[in-house]
């Protein structure tokens, strides 16, 4: 699997856009989210570079490495996503011509399944905690790029229901009701919270036009 950290950004639409099944819609969110985290990023360090907001530089300097951190790792997920679903179409290729194999292929299947759903998961956790600082950011950074901290706003939530998108096509498949019904109900209550702080930053910014 090619480091997408690594890859360019053609190369990489071109992947996306090819008849192979990775890397997809995961592994696209996962860089959603990195490039959300990346405008944070830009927006603290707009805020930490102006001695004209040294009031708040302390406040701004955990939201800097916060952001930093958090682009470095959704990477990371771009690259576990894709190898994550390589692994469920690897235990669907087993052998099933007995009994024992046919067996041992639905439970690789099912594990690889289990995994491929919790990639994502951890991709839409990650985003999530990003946007949860957002409106500090919005609040306490340079105005003049505000427009920014929205555009992170939307790309992060965009990369918070993109994933978990991913999480739920692999439950039909992950054999397991207890970890199934624990799945859903963490997507349910991520994607409430969003939206409501995808809204949340957006009206905020809105108010620095």
């Amino acid at each position: 699997m090619t480091d997408i950290s690594r890859q360019p950004l053609q190369d990489l639409l071109e992947a996306l856009a090819s008849e192979s099944p990775t890397p997809g819609g995961g592994t696209a969110a996962a860089v959603a989210g990195a490039m959300g985290a990346a405008l944070a990023g830009m927006v603290a360090t707009l805020t930490l570079s102006r001695e004209k907001y040294a009031a708040v530089h302390d406040a701004v300097r955990p939201m800097a490495e916060a952001a930093a951190a958090g682009r470095i790792e959704l990477l990371a997920q771009a690259r576990r996503d894709a190898e994550a679903y390589d692994g469920v179409v690897a235990a669907r290729r087993l052998p099933r011509d007995t009994e024992e194999q046919k067996a041992a292929r639905a439970l690789a299947a099912a594990e690889a399944t289990r995994h491929a759903a919790e990639v994502p998961m951890e991709t839409a956790r990650l985003a999530v905690r990003l946007l949860e600082m957002l409106p500090e950011l919005v609040e306490k950074g340079n105005p003049n790029a505000a427009s920014d901290a929205g555009a992170a706003a939307l790309l992060l939530e965009a990369a918070t229901e993109a994933a978990l998108l991913n999480v739920g096509v692999n439950l039909s498949g992950a054999g397991d009701p207890e970890f199934v019904s624990r799945m859903q109900r963490e997507t349910a209550d991520i994607q409430v919270e969003a939206q409501r702080l995808r809204s949340h930053v957006l009206a905020a910014v809105r108010k620095r036009f």
